[in-house]
Parts: structure tokens; C-alpha cells; sequence
């Protein structure tokens, strides 16, 4: 968390108050916890990139990009907690970063906030920007996937599907809570192994990873109980009241109302599925 659907939520949510706005100052906001990965210092950020405009946002994976006029771009990772915002935080003592912005409507900041503090912040040259997000590092994206590129790709592993989903050099912008929620809408068990999947199965995937994706972008992403995720406006997401499975461990399953749904552990993450729907 955030994965895809909150980070392309967060980017729809600060492009039109920030593109095209010319950059007045950077700040790295006094904080007291886990310092921010920000690559490079201050310093140099300053003399790089002052009064330069943002160009463009664009989402790669489960990062934002800002590209400035000068052909450099922040990539921002936000990791577990971060988030990008253009309204008041969630609290003060979180924020880590501010990009202080010319006159031009009634949001002068864009701030990064980030409670575990894990996220990072790095200006790169363009050369370095398609070596960081290129197709050595990162597979092509969720939502550009055909049924073709899902055959071919989980051909190359016998890796468990839900673990197979989670790899970011297989796919890129699955984690972990999609990545239960979209097995369970193609009925497919998490455990089976990837490159056995028949042409129904990977029909049914296809299908469903566009379906799920692309309504957690429409309800703006899922907010969990512990309430981390907001939207660029500091607001809730509402995915989370959509979930079929995912942290729903001994309830009964939607779907078929039948056994409740379990809970396994796989690469370390937990898995949640129906063992009726799921066979």
C-alpha cells in the first residue's frame, strides 16, 4: 500500500493544480522521525531544478513521475505510508517534503507526507529515468497488459499466481491486496502455479485485472483500517467497502455464500481466497 489504484488516484488528483505551474522553492519539512530518502541533497535539487515548470505527471507502476522543463524528473516512490497531497495533511509531524509553486490557483504546494517514513524522493536525468523505470527494472504496466502478453510472461515462471503477480519485473503495479482481489474474481486459486493456467483461466484474469483495477481507480483506492491512504485531497478512498476477500479472514464469502474465506501466507504476504470459488 498504495498500490496502483491509489497512486494513479493520487496523480489524477494533483495533475490539473500542477502541471504547467512554475516551481518557486523546495523545502524538506522539519521532521523527527525516519529521515526521507532524498536523492540528490537539497542543495543540488535547488540548483538544478529552481523555477523550472512541471511539465507533466504520469504514473509508472507504483510511482509518480513529475517531469520538468528541463528534461529532469522527480520520481516519487511512496512505498508503505506516503502520499502526495495538495490539501492539509494528516498531521504536521509526517511531512517530509514541499514543492512550493507559482501563483496560479488556490493549491501553492504540492507536499510528500509519509508516516513510516520509508518512501523515497530522487531527481533524475532523463538517461537515468528510463534506466530506473525501464523494462530492465519494471514489467509493462497492469492496465496496458493483453490476454498475448499474460500467456507469454507466466509461461516463463511455475512460481505460485499470487506470488507471480507480485513481481514487478513480471508486472508492474499489483500488490498485495489487488493481487487477492483479482484472483478471487477469476476464480483462480492463489496457489496454483502459474504457467499451468488453461486458456480460461488466463481469459478470466485478463479480465478480471482490468475489472478490479480500474474500479479501485473509479472509487479512488482503498482505505484501510488504519486509515494511511488518502487521496491528494487528504480524503478516504472507498474501494476498501468493495473488498471480496481481502482481510475479510472467517467471513462468509460474498460470492457464493459458502465457507468463509481463509487466509494463507505466501512469499511472507497473506493471501486471502474462497476455497469453493477458488478450486
Amino acid at each position: 500500500m498504495p498500490e496502483l489504484p491509489e497512486v494513479e488516484t493520487m496523480v489524477r488528483g494533483i495533475r490539473a493544480a500542477v502541471e504547467g505551474r512554475r516551481i518557486l522553492e523546495f523545502r524538506r519539512c522539519p521532521c523527527r522521525c525516519r529521515p526521507l530518502t532524498l536523492r540528490p541533497g537539497l542543495a543540488a535539487i535547488r540548483k538544478r531544478c529552481h523555477g523550472q515548470t512541471i511539465v507533466s505527471i504520469r504514473r509508472r507502476a507504483k510511482r509518480i513521475v513529475m517531469e520538468l522543463e528541463g528534461g529532469d524528473a522527480f520520481v516519487i516512490e511512496p512505498r508503505m505510508t506516503g502520499l502526495i497531497l495538495l490539501a492539509d495533511p494528516p498531521d504536521v509531524e509526517h511531512l517530509r517534503f514541499e514543492w512550493r509553486l507559482a501563483h496560479g490557483n488556490s493549491h501553492q504546494s504540492v507536499w510528500f507526507w509519509d508516516r513510516r517514513g520509508l518512501g523515497t524522493i530522487r531527481l533524475l536525468h532523463a538517461a537515468e529515468l528510463e534506466d530506473a523505470l525501464g523494462d530492465r527494472h519494471l514489467g509493462p504496466d497492469a492496465l496496458q497488459m493483453t490476454l498475448e502478453d499474460w500467456k507469454v510472461r507466466l509461461a516463463r515462471t511455475s512460481r505460485p499466481i499470487k506470488v507471480a503477480l507480485l513481481d514487478q519485473k513480471l508486472v508492474a503495479g499489483i500488490g498485495n491486496l489487488y493481487a487477492s482481489e483479482i484472483l478471487h474474481l477469476a476464480g483462480i486459486n492463489p496457489t496454483r502455479p502459474a504457467d499451468r493456467l488453461n486458456p480460461a483461466r488466463l481469459q478470466r484474469l485478463a479480465a478480471a485485472v482490468r475489472s478490479v483495477l480500474e474500479t479501485a481507480i473509479r472509487y479512488e483506492g482503498s482505505t484501510l483500517s488504519d486509515g494511511t491512504y488518502r487521496n491528494a485531497l487528504n480524503q478516504a478512498g472507498s474501494y476498501q467497502n468493495a473488498h471480496r476477500v481481502y482481510d475479510r479472514e472467517n467471513e462468509t464469502c460474498p460470492t457464493c455464500q459458502g465457507p468463509p474465506i481463509e487466509r494463507i501466507v505466501q512469499a511472507q504476504r497473506s493471501t486471502f481466497y474462497c476455497r469453493a470459488c477458488q478450486r
